[in-house]
């Protein structure tokens, strides 16, 4: 599994195969698609616009690490 932030554009994305087959991007919600192959295995999913919903809290103030450009293997 791999996790990359792209800050510039505020997507996250979460990849658990390598895409080694076409997959079809579906869409759940104008913030969350998901990427999935035929035979249903899911091979990531895209957060948009994450920093509002990874970084704030249901409180609405900002957590400490407000910038996580990493890249998580």
């Amino acid at each position: 599994m791999r996790f990359t932030y792209d800050p510039r554009y505020n997507i996250a994305y979460i990849r658990f195969h390598e895409k080694s087959t076409e997959v079809e991007t579906i869409r759940i919600s104008d913030e969350l698609n998901i990427d999935m192959a035929p035979d249903g295995t899911i091979y990531g999913i895209e957060l948009l616009n994450i920093e509002r919903d990874l970084f704030y809290g249901h409180d609405g103030q900002i957590g400490k690490d407000t910038k996580a450009d990493a890249t998580c293997v």
